[in-house]
């Protein structure tokens, strides 16, 4: 079992700057991906951002490509989302999650066995 800890959530103008954070407990992941996902009022969920504990690779959607940036601190088994000239659209919840490292489908839920309780991400124009 893996437990996520998530934190960093807030309110911030458009242009800022906001860092999430995701602890996890349970097991080491060394063989697991952890990804971030959000979920804005009224919407879908949709794929954010992901990272290959195992060599530190990282994805991200193309809608936040060139301005979030996920990395990871081996030692804390903590992964951090910075997010950077945030837009009132990126407005959601953030999840972190995350799952055995298949290799692929790193944007999609189903590769994901574990999330954290969601924390909220409000940009204001």
């Amino acid at each position: 079992q893996v437990q996520l800890v998530e934190s960093g959530g807030g309110l911030v103008q458009a242009g800022g700057s906001l860092r999430l954070s995701c602890t996890a407990s349970g097991r080491t992941l060394s063989t697991y991906v952890v990804g971030y996902f959000r979920q804005a009022p009224g919407e879908e969920r949709e794929f954010a951002a992901a990272i290959r504990w195992s060599g530190g690779t990282a994805y991200y959607a193309n809608s936040v490509q060139g301005r979030f940036t996920i990395f990871r601190d081996n030692a804390g088994n903590t992964v951090y989302l910075q997010m950077n000239s945030l837009k009132p659209e990126d407005t959601a919840v953030y999840y972190c999650a995350a799952g055995r490292d298949r290799g692929s489908n790193y944007g999609h839920e189903g590769l994901y066995g574990y999330w954290g309780q969601g924390t909220q991400v409000t940009v204001s124009s």
